[in-house]
Order: C-alpha cells, then structure tokens, then sequence
C-alpha cells in the first residue's frame, strides 16, 4: 500500500492556522521539520507564537535563502523555557547536535579559510581547509581567517616548533619517514608515540589558534625550568627553542593595543542592504592574533541584529576559553544582555558587551568597519561582474530570467574506458559545491574500445530529471523544487544537444527545462531546434560565464576519471593472482591503502588482513617476488 507525503504547510492552509493557534506567546525555541521530518532550521525567540507567524504572512519580505525553507516546511514543534537565556542556551545546544542546514547565517564558500584538528582521530591531523564540513562532533574548526596567506606561513612554523603528523596517510608501510628523522613527525604512522601524549601536544598548538599564546608560553617556560631542576637538559633545550619559535610568531603581530591584559573581541560590518560582509578582531593580551570574516544575508535586518547573529553562531562554535573576557560591537545588539549572560555562563566569569563611543576603543572599532568596508567593496566588484554575466546571459538566449542557477555537464573517458560524467552548478555567477555530483556511466555499450558521448550525455540527464519527470506525467505539474535549474549546459555541439533533447522531450520535460550546448572549438552557444549558433562574442560576459561553467565540469570529470583508472589499474594487478576475488581485494587495498604497500608486504603482515589465510597470503607474495 502507497503512503503518500503529507502537504507542506504552505500546502494546507487550515492545517497552517490550527498549528500557529497551538503556539503559545512565550519565550522558548522552535524547530521547522520538512515531509521527511528532517529539521530545516532552530530559532528561538520571547514570543513564539508572534515569530513563527511572521514567517507566513504574505506581507513579510524574507530572504531567498528563508523563503526557499519557508516552501518546505511541514510541521512546527516548540519547547517552552522559562526565560530568553534559557532560550538562547537550548538553541546553541540543538543546532550544534542536529546541524540544520537552513541555520548557516554565514555564508561557506571558498573565500576564507578554516583551520582544522581531527579530535575524532587518535593521532589529530591538523589542515587548511576551504569547506567547513559538518563531519565528527569532535573536530574542530578555527575560522575563517580573512589573511591566508598568513594563516599558512603560521602553521608552516607551527610545525616547526612542534613534532606533528606531516601526513594524512603513511609514506611506507614498516618505518618512518624523513620527517621522523629530521625531528618534524614522533613516528605517528609506526605508533612510536602514544596518543595520549600526542593530543597532548596538539593540544598545546590548538592554544595558538585559540588566541592563547602568553598563556602556553608560561606553560612552556614552567615546564623548560623544572626539566631544567630535574638535569633533564636535552628537554629543556627542545622547550627552550619552541618558547624562542613562539615569541618570534608573536613578534611577527603587525597591530599592538595599548592594555595589554585584556582579552577582547571586536566586530562591525559594511552592508550594501543584500549581502553584509563582517570583520570580527580577536585581540589577546594586546596583540591582534586574528582576523576573521564572514558574509551574512542583510535584507530583512537591522545591522545590530546581524552582529547580535554573527555573534551566536560564531561562539556557538567555539571553546569556552576562546571567548574573551570583553566584546565591542559597532551597533547596539537587540538582545546584548541576553547575549552576555549565556557568554558570562559558558565562560564562568563575567563577559562584557560594550558599544564603545571615544577613545581607544572607538578607534579599534573604527578600524575594524574600515577594513569591513574595503571587503563589502571587493565583493561588490566581483557581485557586479557575475550580476553583468548573467544579465548578459539571459539577455543572449532570451531567458525570462535571470539564471541564477546553472548546471553544466560533461563527459570523461579514454576510449571509452572508465567513463564517467560530472555536474557542477554555479549559483548567482559562483561555484556551488555541494550541489555537484559524480556519475559513473552504466550503458553497457559503453566500454574501452567503444566511447558513445552521446548516449552518456543523455543517460545523466535521464537519472538527474527522472523523479521529476515520473512526477509530471503523475500530478501534470512539477512542485516547487529549491534544487530546479534555471538553465542546463551541455559541453558539446549540436550532436550531444540533440541526444539530451531527446530524453528530455521522452521524460516530457522540454518545456521545463532550458538547455544550451557550448561547443569548444569557437566557443559557439547551440540552442535545440536551431542549426545555427547563438550571435556571440566569446569574449562577452555571458559566453565567459558559460566558458568558466565548462572548464570547472571538464575539471571535476577529469579528475573522477582519473580516479577510476587509477583504482582500475590497481585492481587488474590483483586480479591476476589465483583465489584473491573482489571482496578480498577490496579488504587488502582498505588494510595497506596501496597497491605499493600490498607488493612490499611479508605473508605474516598479509595474513593479519580478514580473509587472508597463510596460504593466500603466500600466493601473494610470491605473485609480487617471483
């Protein structure tokens, strides 16, 4: 039997009134679930009641991002608190446990760069990263950092002062590497130092990105003078020169204060009434140690309740011991006590918000919205070229529109062999990550020897529109899809246009969707039904947008291409040697994470592999030492 979703609230307007009835006019947090009772988004508010009906009013101007969550919500719950801080506490607690995905206020894209430690892994790998990924609890994030270049110079000689992992997989399978030697790694690959006394370690380098380094250059000089009590003076010299590493990453500060006891965070930002770029100083025991950025949706919002935000989210994410002891906001926070009180809570001593009016402090603010506004100016630069291509672009094909979101398709292969497609989307001009995908080609026709782009072409675009396509010929109509192109481009001239064409008309979906083809050679624009190319210049801005949406689809099937050779490759090896079938290979290449390590292994380490008797453990051997 059939069970059939339930309508969105959107959908069903009696159901809407009776929920928003049962909500009452007090302080407490809402969750906002989808048809699939999945959380869309966790707000808190002193009346309920009042805040979740202003979602739904027709009169109310929301953001895109909000209104895309607003047409997916099918069911409200609410808990009740005693107080707006209670509030505040609870919602810090939900999101960081359900990571709702419609609760990002800060945009993730691959401006600014994060730090990253791996807590969740026994020996803590530490990295630079674009993408902040919502993977173990346990990691931990410090960012963005608006400098990233500094950002990489810093941890460069952090692994310099300190013995840490180099590697995210081991060089060599029975011994270390020349990073062991040199004193750069302890040995993490062969376990030559205990874990414990790793994370220890790590532990002393987080500090530094905690804006703590006084505090672990104390630790470090009370551990290097009771080595030094102990004789043990091998010891206190290592300690010795990481103190000395240390204070001369801290010289290296460009932006002295003139307290140098307390510890603050200063913040202010540069609207364009869109978009709203943020500068957050952290500054600790007089130096300016870091330097973060973030960008907010701005339309519907005063500039203190962005801050007020910016400033939840940001310390939602962090340790107690990063917050500091005091806050200076450009604008005057809605909820600042509120604010303070929750901080002051996790932090176990008072946390001070302060809108500064002269003196000292007016001046670190004044020069944190200096540098916001040379931010908001480059990003309204760079806003403007994309806004100019896309204008440009739906100008050239005569689109209703402008095409805010755009996928692009493309074919990689080898004569057919390991073929494989990929799909990339580009949101108002800029690359959208999450949303690509990665498929693998399954026509059987297509093998090594015998390449068909053609029906490759027309099988992604198949398994892309299906749903929507078993939709329509259902309900006569597609629903409202936060996800739906506003146009599809296919690398390739007229003859992979016609094959895609032709599954979309199969699937009933022409109409529906907008498909052009951008072929390589002169850079021409085929549109379906027209023989001849789109009048164009290739140096135009929409045919450039076009162009950078090829490239970056060419790139991304290239690379899972080669990919699938490589594991291909590796796998025909293996498939030569007698008894040693698919699984068993899959395990030997999880357990030695190379082929190189499989053919340098003895039959006792292949043995230890689940699945792997002494016998073939053996045969292996003898296949790779014959």
């Amino acid at each position: 039997m059939e069970t059939t979703q339930p309508l969105t609230l959107i959908q069903d307007s009696e159901r809407l009134e009776n929920r928003l009835k049962e909500i009452p006019p007090v302080p407490g947090v809402y969750l906002m679930r989808d048809r699939d009772d999945r959380i869309l988004y966790i707000g808190k508010s002193k009346k309920l009641r009042s805040r979740v009906r202003s979602y739904f009013r027709d009169s109310q101007s929301l953001s895109q991002r909000i209104e895309r969550m607003v047409q997916q919500v099918a069911d409200i719950e609410f808990i009740v608190t005693d107080t707006e801080a209670e509030a505040l506490a609870l919602e810090a607690n939900l999101v960081k446990q359900h990571q709702p995905y419609f609760n990002v206020l800060l945009k993730d894209d691959k401006k600014y760069p994060y730090l990253c430690i791996t807590w969740s892994e026994t020996y803590p790998r530490i990295f630079i990263t674009r993408k902040r990924k919502a993977g173990s609890a346990k990691d931990r994030y410090y960012g963005p950092y608006v400098d990233a270049g500094l950002l990489r110079s810093t941890l460069h000689l952090v692994k310099q002062i300190f013995p840490l992992r180099q590697r995210p997989q081991p060089l060599f399978k029975d011994r270390p590497c020349l990073n062991y030697d040199i004193g750069r790694c302890p040995g993490v690959c062969q376990g030559l130092i205990d874990a414990e006394d790793y994370r220890k370690t790590v532990q002393k380098v987080a500090m530094i990105f905690q804006g703590r380094t006084e505090e672990l250059l104390d630790i470090l000089k009370q551990q290097m003078e009771a080595a030094a009590e102990e004789l043990n003076f091998e010891q206190a010299g290592r300690l010795r020169d990481r103190i000395q590493g240390l204070q001369s990453l801290h010289a290296g500060q460009k932006v002295s204060l003139p307290d140098d006891r307390l510890s603050q965070d200063a913040i202010a930002l540069s609207s364009n009434g869109d978009r709203a770029c943020i500068q957050l100083f952290q500054v600790r025991a007089g130096q300016l140690v870091g330097r973060l950025g973030f960008v907010a949706e701005a339309q519907t919002a005063e500039p203190g309740a962005i801050l007020q935000r910016v400033l939840e989210e940001h310390y939602r994410n962090v340790d107690s011991v990063e917050i500091p002891a005091e806050i200076l906001v450009q604008h005057e926070l809605p909820e600042a006590e509120i604010l303070g009180d929750w901080l002051s809570d996790r932090k176990g001593r008072k946390v001070s918000i302060l809108t500064p009016q002269r003196q000292t402090k007016a001046e670190l603010i004044e020069m944190v919205a200096k540098n916001a506004d040379y931010e908001m100016a480059r990003m309204q630069k760079f806003s403007d070229r994309n806004a100019e291509a896309m204008q440009d672009l739906a100008e050239l094909l005569d689109l209703p529109e402008l095409p805010r979101r755009i996928e692009g398709y493309d074919i990689s292969h080898v004569q057919g062999s390991d073929a494989v497609a990929s799909r990339v989307v580009f949101i108002d001009g800029l690359p959208a990550n999450q949303h690509y995908r990665r498929y693998k080609i399954r026509n059987p026709e297509v093998q090594s020897g015998h390449s068909d782009d053609f029906a490759s072409l027309a099988e992604v675009l198949g398994r892309r529109f299906r749903d929507a396509g078993n939709q329509k010929r259902e309900t006569g109509k597609i629903e409202n899809n936060p996800d739906w192109p506003d146009l599809v481009m296919i690398d390739g001239g007229k003859g992979q246009l016609s094959a895609v064409v032709e599954v979309l008309r199969e699937m009933d979906l022409l109409e529906d969707v907008r498909v052009v083809s951008l072929a390589k050679q002169r850079e021409e624009i085929f549109q379906p039904g027209e023989s001849l190319p789109v009048p164009s210049d290739p140096e135009q801005p929409g045919v450039q947008l076009l162009r950078r949406l090829r490239d970056e689809a060419h790139r991304f099937a290239v690379t899972f291409h080669r990919q699938q050779r490589t594991e291909r490759m590796r796998r025909s090896r293996l498939d030569e040697i007698p008894g040693l079938g698919f699984e068993r290979q899959k395990q030997l290449l999880a357990h030695f994470h190379s082929l190189d390590y499989i053919s340098i292994a003895t039959p006792e380490q292949l043995a230890e592999v689940a699945g792997i008797g002494p016998r073939l453990a053996q045969q292996i051997y003898e296949y790779f030492h014959p």
